[in-house]
């Protein structure tokens, strides 16, 4: 009985324990959650890290950091644009294609708001796609240049060419000042005040072209210093757009042709494998390739040419100006629909000084050969721009860095590798069929018996075993993707339905 008293005595002394013990926790636990909000109120303001602008989130100052729900809403924002990209789509821009059941945004915001942890939950996200780390890198030393103040533009006559070994006061000391911010070793015991564009120079330069991916010759002409003079903040851009174009992407198909308009490259992979990649020529500014998303369905042999009414007018009118017996020799034809009916016409009785590209009332064929503007392949992708790949008999163009130069087509630097990919798995059709049907000069079409997806796609940062690659905004699209990128919102998150 003693032991009983003794027992209940001390029941308020356990139960007062019990309670401190939860007070206790309850500290930790809150303590504990004030420390993931101070985390993740951090991890949002450094969003630019992940190329998004920490403004466009309205996220709340002072005492407003402590409120979960208005953090939370916050971060759920942030989470739905790291995963499926704050710019959803854009006109002409089929090569973006998103998958929100892919990337699963309502799995990842129950794990966003059961987390301990909702700052790490935004880390993952940001680093789903393989090349999130390198990009996120050069973002980082871009945005570290920047704020040293970026580099110097240079100014002067930059119409003319700077020759290797030439003097030149008013622009060597530039060079090698605008060089020296990337390039250190352009400092390395050089005469720094010396106006001699020297070797050490010059190696410089040809270190800076080819990463641009321009030729490499030492020589800077229109398009280098055009180049040297693109501020830093276009390179920023240029990555913000790459790590927002790479989210919520749709899985690729497994066999399928690429190709990247603004590094002039065609891949063409199987199973996760490249087995073609070839340079191309592609549509210059005036005349811009589309971004298309086809299937390659079929081959001709030896294809005529319809030319289209614009590269009429404005390419070879002049041309048949000058010599129309050249023209004929090339194998064009010329017609005119008369009583509706499509007649030829013997140029030698056209009087071409008559007419302009305004008013052509010609239409233009070539016929198969050597010298057609097709070569003698031509792959098929049904379109409604009429964009198809071919061959040319232009072959020195692939030697250039730069090859914006048809009217919208692919030209294809290696057309027969991928005549020969494309009919793999057709056994009636081999090289020794192909070189025949070639030679016989005869027109002559072949359906593929699997078609394969082709995307002519506008990435110009790439990443290459974790180099980061970039080319020029050739079109201007990623100047128009990164407008969008900063263009507020429609709502803002205040008005943003609560969470259920």
């Amino acid at each position: 009985m003693g032991d009983l008293k003794r027992f209940v005595g001390r029941r308020p002394v356990l139960g007062l324990g019990v309670a401190f013990l939860a007070a206790g926790v309850a500290r930790r636990a809150n303590a504990a959650s004030r420390v993931a909000l101070e985390a993740l109120a951090a991890r949002l303001e450094a969003l630019g890290a992940d190329g998004l602008d920490p403004r466009h989130y309205d996220l709340p100052g002072g005492a407003g950091l402590r409120d979960r729900e208005a953090l939370m809403a916050r971060a759920e924002a942030a989470l739905r644009d790291l995963l499926l990209g704050r710019v959803t789509s854009l006109p002409g821009r089929v090569d973006i294609k998103r998958d929100a059941a892919r990337a699963n945004f309502p799995a990842w915001k129950e794990m966003l708001f059961a987390s301990a942890d909702p700052a790490g939950v935004l880390d993952q996200a940001a680093l789903l796609h393989p090349d999130a780390v390198s990009i996120r890198a050069e973002l980082a030393r871009f945005r570290s240049i920047a704020a040293r103040g970026g580099w110097p533009l240079i100014e002067g006559n930059l119409a003319s060419t700077l020759e290797p070994g030439s003097q030149d006061a008013a622009r060597v000391g530039q060079l090698r000042a605008r060089l020296a911010v990337l390039d250190p070793e352009v400092l390395r015991g050089a005469a720094t005040e010396s106006p001699v564009y020297d070797a050490r120079l010059q190696a410089a330069v040809r270190r800076f072209q080819a990463e641009e991916g321009l030729e490499a010759d030492g020589r800077i002409g229109r398009i280098t210093w055009a180049a040297l003079n693109t501020p830093v903040e276009a390179k920023i851009g240029q990555l913000r757009v790459a790590l927002d174009m790479r989210r919520g992407l749709a899985a690729p198909p497994d066999r399928r042709i690429e190709v990247n308009i603004p590094h002039f490259r065609l891949r063409l992979t199987d199973a996760g494998r490249v087995v073609q990649d070839m340079a191309v020529v592609v549509g210059r500014v005036d005349r811009q390739t589309p971004m298309l998303d086809v299937r390659l369905v079929a081959v001709q042999f030896n294809p005529p040419w319809g030319v289209p009414d614009r590269n009429a007018r404005e390419d070879l009118l002049p041309r048949f100006r000058r010599e129309p017996g050249r023209m004929q020799a090339l194998g064009y034809r010329l017609y005119q629909r008369i009583d509706g009916e499509l007649t030829e016409v013997d140029p030698a009785t056209v009087d071409f000084s008559a007419y302009s590209k305004d008013r052509f009332p010609f239409i233009i064929r070539q016929d198969p050969g050597e010298a057609n503007a097709l070569g003698r392949l031509k792959f098929v992708m049904p379109n409604r721009d009429d964009i198809f790949m071919h061959d040319t008999p232009d072959r020195h163009l692939f030697r250039r860095p730069d090859r914006a130069f048809s009217s919208g087509c692919i030209r294809l630097e290696r057309p027969m590798d991928l005549l020969a990919e494309a009919f793999s798995g057709m056994p009636a059709w081999n090289r020794e069929r192909f070189d025949r049907v070639l030679e016989s000069g005869a027109t002559q079409g072949a359906t593929l018996a699997r078609a394969i997806p082709v995307r002519l796609h506008y990435d110009t940062v790439v990443v290459e075993a974790g180099n980061v690659i970039m080319r020029r905004d050739i079109y201007g699209l990623d100047a128009a993707y990164l407008r969008a990128l900063d263009a507020p919102r429609s709502e803002r998150l205040a008005e943003a339905p609560p969470r259920r």
